[in-house]
């Protein structure tokens, strides 16, 4: 039995030998010199060639593709990033574009304005019970910085110096109810006195003095007068958003909104001295 079993063991391994080696055999000699065995040897090798050849492409394919995908997963987050990265600039340099834009316009009002000017940088926003204040500090050190002098945005008026102190300055905003600006309604003519309501859930003025008989509509510019010599003349102090003209009475209601936004106050000037207008100091001749 167990001389049985090893015949068989041997039958077996010389078959599993023989085999492939004349598989071998009959592919790779001369087509010209093959003999019958080979070329039926052939014939049923073909299929599982031909079957074997597939699965192989199959495998390499798969594996191609999974190097191929892990390689362009490790491209997608690396463009991912460029990309987020240049987004980032882009944003930066569109940031700085537009506050070179706004700074070139302060300037230009600066320039323009008949009057000696120091800017000042806005550092933070307070709400009280009794006034609104926007702290500034200043570019550049002034001494001659006093309260009551008019502070100025790009947009208009931002209110007075209320409070010094060093290079910091309290400013009282044109919303407090504080303060008060004489002013003219620009399609008109029409005078008034823009003061703050002082209300702090919003920035709100109110017209006072308008008179019942002048025109006055939503959406009016209101200019300051430059009455005083307080503030330059025609520059915007709040835009007139409802009218109330009632049949008695002297003077009408007329509610406002502040032309600069305060929500947004970022740079800020401060006029330290006014320059007489041309002609203003001018004696006549005889």
């Amino acid at each position: 039995m167990n001389s049985l079993r090893r015949y068989r063991d041997a039958v077996i391994v010389v078959i599993l030998l023989a085999v492939p080696f004349f598989f071998l055999r009959a592919n790779v000699r001369d087509p010209r010199a093959l003999n019958p065995l080979d070329r039926a040897i052939i014939r049923v090798s073909t299929p599982f060639q031909y079957a074997a050849s597939l699965l192989a492409r199959g495998i390499s394919s798969i594996v191609g593709d999974y190097v191929y995908l892990v390689d362009v997963k490790a491209d997608n987050r690396q463009l991912a990033y460029e990309n987020a990265r240049l987004n980032a600039r882009v944003r930066h340099l569109e940031q700085l574009e537009i506050e070179n834009a706004r700074l070139k316009k302060l300037l230009d009002l600066r320039s323009s304005l008949p009057a000696d000017i120091v800017s000042a940088h806005v550092v933070s926003k307070d709400t009280t019970e009794f006034f609104r204040v926007a702290r500034v500090t200043l570019d550049r050190s002034a001494r001659n910085i006093r309260p009551n002098m008019p502070v100025l945005a790009l947009d208009g008026v931002v209110g007075t110096v209320h409070r010094v102190a060093g290079d910091t300055i309290d400013v009282l905003l044109t919303v407090d109810s504080g303060s008060g600006i004489d002013v003219v309604v620009e399609r008109t003519g029409a005078r008034g006195i823009v003061r703050g309501t002082g209300d702090r859930s919003r920035y709100a003025c109110r017209v006072e003095y308008v008179q019942r008989t002048d025109e006055v509509a939503v959406g009016d510019l209101l200019l300051t007068s430059g009455v005083g010599k307080r503030f330059p003349k025609g520059l915007p102090v709040a835009r007139v958003t409802e009218v109330v003209r009632r049949d008695f009475g002297i003077y009408q209601t007329v509610e406002a909104t502040p032309a600069v936004d305060l929500s947004r106050l970022d740079n800020v000037l401060i006029v330290t001295s006014m320059e007489p207008e041309k002609g203003a100091d001018e004696t006549p001749t005889p």
